[in-house]
């Protein structure tokens, strides 16, 4: 598996807040962790159902992949993240952890912080 193509994908998807392409990246029994959601949401359709709560309460946001890292059963992804203009709403820096399994994401957990003013350039 090429995991730079997958992450791009993937967080082009989110860019897109295209849910139903989103949740085709997941298994169906995925488990799902972020800061909205610190003890994580189960399988594929509680999921699709925080996305489209998240999606049509957030303003646009563009992911843009940083870098990737294999490890023993998927790989970890730092990116970055202008939130509405990027410049008003803000930057984000965030870092996934993925685990795979038969090429979906079993296992999603989702680190982020705000970045302001010369942070957002490093």
């Amino acid at each position: 598996m090429d995991i730079e193509r997958f992450n791009a994908d993937w967080l082009q998807a989110w860019t897109d807040k295209d849910v139903e392409r989103l949740v085709g990246f997941y298994s169906a029994d995925t488990v799902y962790k972020d800061p909205q959601v610190p003890n994580g949401v189960e399988g594929r359709e509680a999921l699709r159902g925080y996305l489209e709560t998240l999606f049509g309460s957030t303003p646009p946001m563009i992911y843009l992949p940083e870098t990737v890292w294999a490890i023993e059963g998927g790989f970890c992804g730092r990116w970055y993240c202008d939130v509405g203009d990027g410049a008003s709403e803000g930057k984000l820096r965030g870092f996934d952890l993925v685990l795979l399994e038969n090429s979906l994401i079993k296992h999603n957990e989702v680190y982020v912080h705000p970045l302001s003013g010369d942070a957002a350039n490093a």
